[in-house]
């Protein structure tokens, strides 16, 4: 009788057990696969990230590859909890923009030990070890708005007006390019009154609003204002009406989205130094692809800039619809 009974108990539990392991099974099937591409990006509440999400996505689908985004929120301990997941997930690569360029170095190495090869996309990083690094040249991206901006300026007969900054994190290489781009080509043209810089943290465009309320607030001569990414700016522009500035207050702007193009041809904003992140997506995963093969891509892949301005924004529109604003990736 107790043979039966421990036979019977052990029986019983065979439905359980057999549960146990059917899930198991499925949960393996679903986080190992050599097939899938992972993009971890910054914050997919900008359209920037958005778009390079999509070159990624489309490439890695044209390739049979399947996809998976995971968003850091602008959060290191985000990024490095996305990164383990990708390693769990047996990832064959991963393009990652890093949520700062300091904290890069440390999630690389994760995803060295775990023999995952990676591309860096657009922020770049302070070492480690990736197999590229797809960027736009910042600088001379920046560069060029602050060319155009100095040039109106000087049209409006204002020479070394007070201009003023809202930046992305300058722990980021891209930050400081953007910023050292732009005060050197307004430094040439013989604008040094820089009277305020501010550095965003969660990219809104609330944040950007408090920060041009309180420049304009304490700098009522303000003329000119370079602002370093693309949503961000309407919060600038909102800021600048609501104290009845149009006209007097010149913005650039950076990156770019669909109501930029208004925008420009209405003259209020003067110049954007337009990356093209779709580009950057789809680039991203060709070296990968390349990686897969045995082949060594570039070790750095720079995509070029469209400096945007009321002049050309009419015939950049075909190319800027795609590579710029995404208008045909999902």
């Amino acid at each position: 009788m107790k043979k039966m009974l421990t036979a019977g108990c052990w029986l019983r539990r065979l439905p359980a057990m057999f549960g146990f392991l059917l899930v198991t099974l499925s949960s393996f099937n679903v986080y190992a696969t050599e097939k899938l591409i992972v993009y971890i990006t910054p914050g997919l509440d900008l359209p920037f990230w958005r778009t390079l999400g999509g070159g990624v996505k489309d490439m890695a689908l044209a390739n049979d590859y399947q996809y998976l985004v995971l968003d850091s929120k602008n959060k290191d301990e985000n990024q490095t909890a996305h990164i383990k997941t990708a390693i769990a997930k047996g990832a064959a690569g991963i393009v990652i923009s890093p949520t700062d360029s300091k904290a890069a170095p440390a999630i690389l190495e994760l995803a060295s030990r775990a023999k995952i090869p990676v591309v860096i996309a657009d922020i770049g990083t302070n070492g480690g070890d990736y197999i590229s690094y797809v960027k736009s040249d910042n600088y001379k991206g920046a560069f060029g708005v602050g060319v155009a901006l100095a040039a109106a300026l000087k049209e409006k007969g204002w020479d070394n007006e007070q201009f003023a900054l809202c930046t992305i994190s300058l722990a980021r290489k891209n930050g400081q390019d953007r910023t050292n781009g732009f005060r050197d080509a307004m430094k040439e043209a013989g604008f040094t009154n820089e009277v305020a810089i501010m550095q965003m943290q969660n990219y809104s465009i609330e944040e950007t609003y408090g920060f041009v309320n309180q420049i304009l607030t304490e700098h009522p001569k303000l003329r000119a204002l370079f602002v370093e990414v693309d949503k961000p700016t309407l919060g600038a522009l909102k800021a600048i009406r609501e104290k009845r500035r149009q006209g007097e207050v010149l913005v650039g702007s950076f990156d770019g989205i669909p109501e930029f193009v208004d925008y420009l041809k209405a003259g209020t904003i003067i110049a954007v130094g337009m990356q093209q992140p779709y580009l950057i997506g789809s680039k991203a995963v060709e070296a990968l692809l390349a990686s897969f093969k045995g082949n060594a891509p570039a070790k750095q892949i720079v995509v070029p800039i469209l400096i945007a301005t009321n002049k050309n924004i009419q015939e950049l529109l075909p190319v800027a619809n795609k590579t710029v604003f995404g208008v045909d990736s999902k």
